[in-house]
């Protein structure tokens, strides 16, 4: 199991969940972040730090945000590891 990324983020980026990430899991994209389902060991850590509970197991992620399952997946091979300090959009 992974831990996936939705749309709640977007527009957003916070950061609170890649400063307590403990593998460096998270990618980020212009307007928002995702997860690499290949570095993220399922720790939960990020669920609760995320101001926009826009953070999920891959097995809860809401019906009409299961696109951003393989967003997350597909993403994030491109993307840059985030550093925890990129400037907040909102």
């Amino acid at each position: 199991m992974t831990h996936v990324v939705v749309s709640g983020c977007v527009g957003k980026k916070y950061q609170e969940c890649v400063a307590v990430c403990p593998v460096e899991a998270f990618r980020e994209a212009d307007t928002y972040l995702v997860i690499d389902p290949d570095e993220c060991i399922d720790c939960g850590a990020c669920i609760t730090e995320c101001p926009e509970d826009a953070i999920f197991a891959d097995t809860d992620v809401p019906s009409e945000e299961e696109a951003w399952i393989d967003r997350n997946e597909t993403e994030a091979v491109d993307l840059p590891v985030a550093e925890g300090d990129s400037p907040v959009l909102a």
